[in-house]
C-alpha cells in the first residue's frame, strides 16, 4: 500500500515512514502546493490531501499533514501559523522572545493527518503532546520547535530526547499511530 505525502518537508517524511510500517510513503512530486491558509490544522492537512489526490498516482492514498505548537500564555499562538510565524529556522527563537519573563510556559504540540483513498474515502487522525516551553534551546536533534519543547513527564527537550524517543512518542507519532489503526480498519491491511 502506498501513501503519497503532500509535503516537501523531509523530516516529516522520515518520521512518517518510521511511524507507518508496512506502508510505502513517497513525497508528492509537485511544484504548486496549495497555501496553508486554513483556520485549523485539519483544514490545512485536508487541503494538502485533496491537492495530492488530484496529483498522486491513481492507486495511492494521498496524505496531508499540518502541525504546530500552541502556547497557553499566547492565547494558543502560534498554532496553525507555527511554520510561518517567523523566519524559517528562527521560529523557536521568536517563541522564546515572546515568552521572555512569562512564568506560564504550558504548551502542546499538535499534528493532524488526513488521508484520502483512491476512491475518495477520507480518514483523519490527531496527535497531541502536552508539555511546556523551555527557557532556552537545548539539544541538537529534531527540527522546528523541538529544541524548546519539554514534553510532560520529561526534563529534556524533544531535541535532547532524540530521534528514537520522537519516533515513538511525538505528536506526529501519536497521530500516525491513530491513522495507522484507521488505515488498517479501512483496508484490511496490517
Amino acid at each position: 500500500m502506498t501513501l503519497v505525502l503532500c509535503s516537501r518537508n523531509e523530516h516529516k517524511l522520515e518520521e512518517l515512514r518510521t511511524a507507518l510500517p508496512g506502508w510505502t510513503i513517497e513525497p508528492l512530486e509537485a511544484d504548486d502546493y496549495p497555501p496553508e491558509d486554513g483556520g485549523t490544522y485539519y483544514a490545512n492537512a485536508r487541503g494538502k490531501a485533496l491537492f495530492g489526490r488530484r496529483e498522486a498516482p491513481g492507486d495511492a492514498w494521498a496524505l496531508g499533514e499540518d502541525s504546530g505548537i500552541e502556547v497557553d500564555a499566547l492565547g494558543g499562538e502560534p498554532g496553525v501559523h507555527s511554520a510561518r510565524w517567523s523566519a524559517a529556522g528562527r521560529q523557536h527563537r521568536h517563541l522564546l522572545e515572546r515568552l521572555a519573563g512569562v512564568p506560564d510556559r504550558r504548551a502542546r504540540m499538535i499534528a493532524h493527518l488526513v488521508a484520502i483513498a483512491p476512491d475518495g474515502r477520507e480518514l483523519d487522525a490527531v496527535g497531541v503532546l502536552e508539555g511546556e516551553v523551555a527557557s532556552e534551546p537545548r539539544g541538537t536533534g529534531g527540527f522546528g520547535y523541538d529544541p524548546v519543547f519539554v514534553p510532560e513527564g520529561e526534563t529534556l527537550t524533544v531535541a535532547e530526547l532524540g530521534d528514537d524517543w520522537k519516533r515513538a512518542s511525538s505528536h506526529r507519532a501519536r497521530a500516525a499511530a491513530a491513522l495507522r489503526a484507521a488505515l488498517e480498519a479501512a483496508t484490511g491491511a496490517n
